[in-house]
């Protein structure tokens, strides 16, 4: 093993040089571009032998990425907001066809207005699209679950494509230390392809595409409700697998200081470095404070996160994320995982950090002492949607 300083798009194109995917379709758009742009270097000096296939468009990376990977192919690509966006049509086929094409997100606003700085609109635009989907915190994050992502894929027992998504800019453009395993620990642990079937494959051949009415739609769809589920499961054997290699634990979700806690904020991606600060130092002082930080968003961890929250006195939901007449995603998902709970904490939605804008320590010491207060009010549905950071 070997530390490199490397932002988060470096740390993605990196571990896709130790995969070396057969076919990367690319599109640039920010701030995803340095993946493509560094993996196109890769390429250029003859370091991997892949096709990277500069498309016209993120639609036509989408489609390319299908085509690729319905032949056999090992796929994996990288997008943002509007690219996202506009891979939405092709998007969904990917997990109705079972292809086990791993995608890395760069979380960005989607416009308008024109904005290309972080939050997770994008992302949670296409949450229940059917792709297994990760939050990193950091760039060793990403660079680890690239890696981890391609196995659950290809897994016989799911199929399913996989985002990797990390915050842009904050995370994207970051310059820290990433530990990279040795190329061959790599190899070995990534395989081989062994697609299920393979459509070039002319003594078996296949329909792909074909109308699909209401007399089998239903059951096709119930397949991949199946294998999401299923997934489940393959993560964790991933995770343990991928331990013994790299020395460390994973797991759907992190637990910081959580285990005695009366005050907890859940929240995903890089603003979980800064919360874990501010715990520290709210722990000195005496204050019974944590963070739960969601790994994985699809499968959804419902009964590991109402597990984590169910003795909180009060919990802030934390999210780059509005829902337009509704609270935000990653709320509306926790509340329905504790409905069954007797014994519930309170709960207030705070969306933050829209656009990029900055949430720094004095935010995250704050959030905490909101927190203490929220113990102690009466609430319902005027105040539990509330907005940090934004100026009235």
């Amino acid at each position: 093993m070997k530390t490199k300083a490397l932002t988060g798009a470096e740390a993605a194109a990196e571990a896709m040089r130790q995969i070396e995917p057969d076919v990367v379709p690319m599109y640039p758009i920010t701030p995803q571009t340095q993946i493509v742009e560094v993996y196109s270097q890769f390429v250029a000096d003859g370091l991997v032998d892949s096709e990277a296939v500069r498309c016209e468009s993120e639609h036509s990376v989408m489609s390319v990425a299908i085509g690729a990977s319905t032949a056999g192919a090992r796929v994996m690509t990288a997008t943002s907001a509007q690219g996202l966006a506009y891979m939405f049509e092709p998007l969904f086929i990917v997990p109705a066809l079972r292809l086990p094409i791993v995608m890395n997100l760069v979380n960005r606003a989607l416009s308008g207005p024109i904005n290309i700085h972080c939050d997770h609109s994008d992302g949670m635009a296409v949450r229940d699209s059917g792709w297994i989907t990760f939050y990193c915190e950091d760039a060793q994050e990403v660079y680890e679950h690239n890696l981890m992502a391609l196995r659950i894929a290809e897994h016989p027992d799911v199929q399913l494509p996989v985002m990797v998504c990390q915050d842009g800019f904050i995370t994207s453009h970051s310059l820290v230390n990433v530990d990279i395993l040795d190329d061959k620990i790599v190899k070995d642990f990534i395989g081989k392809r062994k697609p299920a079937f393979d459509f070039l494959d002319t003594k078996n051949p296949i329909s792909v595409g074909a109308l699909d009415f209401y007399d089998y739609f239903f059951e096709h769809k119930k397949q991949e409700f199946d294998a999401m589920e299923a997934s489940r499961e393959v993560i964790k054997e991933i995770y343990e697998e991928f331990s013994k290699i790299s020395g460390k634990d994973y797991d759907f979700i992190e637990k910081y200081q959580t285990e005695d806690a009366e005050h907890i904020i859940v929240a995903m991606s890089s603003a979980c470095g800064m919360l874990k600060n501010a715990v520290d130092e709210l722990r000195k002082k005496g204050k019974k404070v944590g963070l739960l930080k969601i790994v994985l968003f699809r499968p959804f961890p419902e009964s590991e996160i109402a597990q984590a929250l169910n003795n909180a006195k009060s919990v802030i939901i934390l999210e780059r994320m509005s829902g337009f007449g509704a609270y935000s995603p990653l709320y509306n998902e926790i509340s329905a995982a504790l409905f069954h709970y007797p014994k519930k904490p309170k709960m207030v939605n705070y969306v933050f950090g829209l656009g990029g804008r900055n949430f720094g320590m004095s935010d995250a010491l704050a959030l905490y002492s909101e927190l203490e207060k929220i113990d102690g009010e009466f609430l319902d549905e005027h105040n539990k949607l509330r907005y940090w950071g934004v100026r009235e």
